[in-house]
Order: C-alpha cells, then structure tokens, then sequence
C-alpha cells in the first residue's frame, strides 16, 4: 500500500537541505521499490507569508492524513518582529501538540571519520553513540498562565509555568525504556528534583515505571551535572529520558559532541509510531541560499522515518550505510571539514548527489 509523506522545507536552508533528501527518496523509489506519495505543504515563515499563519488550516489537513512528515526547518530574522503566536516557532509546536508527538528521539552518533572535527579530544568521544529521548508537548513551553504582564508598581514581569501530569510522564517514560531495551539496556533519567516540586513527580514517576523494566538499569542525575558529564565523559551514556526544556538544550550540546549540529537527525513520535522527522538545526538564515548546508542530518531523518514509521528498515540501513561511505570517502560539507590530506569541501547539493551516487553503487 503506498505510503504517504507530508515534506515541509519551511524556512532559511530548509528548502536546501529537503531538496537533498528528496533526491534519495527518488532514489530509493525507483532503484529499491519505495512505495510512498509526496505532498508538499507549508509552515514557519513560509506558512506565514503565503497564508497569514505558520500553522495553517491547509498544513493541518495535510499532516493528519500522512503517515510521516518531512520538516526541513523553520524561522527567520524578518520575522522576529511578529506577535509571538504568528512567529514561525508557534507553528512548530503547533503541528507538535496537534498531533501529539509528545516523544522526540534524538541520537547522538560520532562516525569514526569525524572525530577530529569534534571540540572535544578524540578519545572522550571515539565511538559515541547515545539517545536522548526528550518529551516534546508539555512542560514549561506549554504550560499555562503564561505571558508578559505589568505589576502594580509599574514594573512588567515575564512568567511561564512549568507542569506536568501523571499520565504525560507515564508516556515518555515508556518510550523511554522501550528504546532502551533494544539499546544497551541502560537508561539516565535527567531531572532537577532537588528545587523543582514537577521534577520530585518526574523522579517518582519513573522509577514507578522503571519496575515494569527490570532488565534496564536505571539512574538519576540533576540536569546541571548532567550537562558537565556530556562533556566530561559523554560515552557513559546510552539513552537518556528529561523533560521538554532540559532534552531541547541538552540534545543541542550532545550534538556538538558529534563534530556538527548539521550531522544529527531527530524523529518526534506520537503513540501509534506516526512521526515528524527534522535535523536537530535551525533554519541558519545566515547561510540560506549559500549552497553551504549540510544536508546529511535531513537525509538521515529521511532513515530514521524509514525505520519508525514506514516499517522499511531494510532502506533505512542503505541510507545509513551510503551516508557512512560518503563520509569515508572524505567528502565534507564546510561545517564538518577540516584542514587535512583526502579531505574535499563540497556544497550541499553536491553532498546530496554523493549519497544518492553510494546508494545506487
């Protein structure tokens, strides 16, 4: 039966680096016998612009009637003057609540010929390969009151409210230690339970669901300690499970650990395996149009899509290994290149021709 694919380029490198991935589901369709339907849609600023909201009635019918989703990446300067729910991160969590994908798998993975473009000394890094899990669709960037408001002595006072229930942690919790049990059987709960009363719940809940997993090990660990050991000693990690706001900074530093923000795909699942697939990266206004992009965490998103939610894990396996050959060939986009013998700065488009060359052979 064919599958159908929502592709939202959104915003900045967005178009850049989806145009790449598109070329390898073309490849896979008429060399490996995929069988999937493209529609394209809009959101973030592009939502914006052609429609007047960056989640729109059209996207929204569009994304409930696919079986995954292809989001390149959403922002931009010109429209960081917007009213907050108009801004293009609005229709980001938007399409997120909307269709619950409340679980957001983010791997961090150093491919041998890339340790020398970490920051950090090859040897802390060498042969990383962790998860964090990080709960998408509650916690503090949803949470109610919220807003900006002025006190009565004139002053104007920012807040927000971080929550959580019983039931969203539950969640999370158990795609949390499922993943674990098909990884390395170790899962870090990463919380901050010692000031926050949401985070003593947080901490209680999952050593609850902990005991439906007797095979995984299971830790704790305070957020701020959490962030020194990704640095210190990232590889004693294997999956980690944390609230929306610490997984959104602490997947940001973990990729850093990979040599490139712009290596590193994610996939956002809701209860039945439905995904939003992205690169863990913004939009880089900066570069747009440049040709500069790394287009290889859209193009691995494109795999991990294949693998959670299209049940094709045979073609995602082609994508990675094609990716792994790429690499081992010395090609680099500017991000992840460095000065060295066999190494060749290519664009994006030419990074995105090199995947689809290594997976037709």
């Amino acid at each position: 039966m064919t599958q159908k694919i929502l592709v939202l380029p959104g915003d900045g490198i967005g178009k850049e680096i989806v145009a790449e991935a598109i070329k390898v589901i073309d490849t896979l369709k008429s060399n490996f016998g995929l069988d999937v339907e493209i529609t394209n849609g809009d959101i973030g600023g592009a939502a914006y612009d052609a429609a007047g909201h960056p989640y729109p009635p059209a996207t929204q019918v569009l994304a409930k009637e696919a079986d995954a989703i292809l989001l390149g990446a959403v922002g931009g300067y010109e429209y960081e003057e917007l009213p907050r729910d108009l801004r293009p991160e609005r229709g980001l969590l938007g399409i997120r609540a909307d269709l619950q994908l409340f679980s957001n798998l983010r791997p961090a993975i150093l491919n041998e010929e890339l340790a020398d473009a970490s920051s950090l000394r090859p040897e802390i890094v060498a042969g990383l390969d962790m998860m964090i899990v990080r709960e998408l669709t509650g916690g503090i960037y949803f949470g109610e009151p919220r807003g900006i408001r002025t006190l009565e002595n004139g002053e104007r006072q920012g807040y927000n409210t971080l929550i959580y229930k019983e039931s969203e942690i539950e969640r999370i919790a158990h795609s949390a230690f499922q993943i674990a049990m098909k990884r390395g059987k170790r899962l870090c709960s990463v919380d901050k339970a010692n000031v926050l009363e949401v985070m003593e719940l947080w901490h209680e809940v999952i050593d609850r669901v902990a005991k439906e997993y007797p095979e995984v090990e299971v830790s704790h660990m305070y957020v701020d300690n959490a962030s020194m050991q990704l640095v210190k000693d990232p590889k004693q990690f294997d999956v980690m499970v944390t609230g929306n706001m610490f997984g959104d900074i602490l997947s940001d530093t973990a990729a850093m650990l990979t040599g490139s923000i712009g290596m590193l795909p994610s996939a956002s699942l809701d209860a039945n395996g439905k995904g939003m697939y992205e690169p863990i990266h913004g939009s880089a206004p900066d570069i747009a149009g440049k040709n500069i992009a790394n287009p290889l965490a859209t193009i691995m998103s494109v795999s991990m899509m294949l693998r959670y939610s299209l049940d094709k894990a045979e073609l995602a396996d082609k994508i990675d290994a094609a990716v792994e050959a790429v690499l081992k060939q010395g090609l680099r986009t500017a991000d992840i290149y460095v000065e060295s013998e066999g190494l060749k700065k290519i664009s994006t488009s030419e990074m995105g021709d090199a995947v689809v060359a290594a997976l037709k052979g």
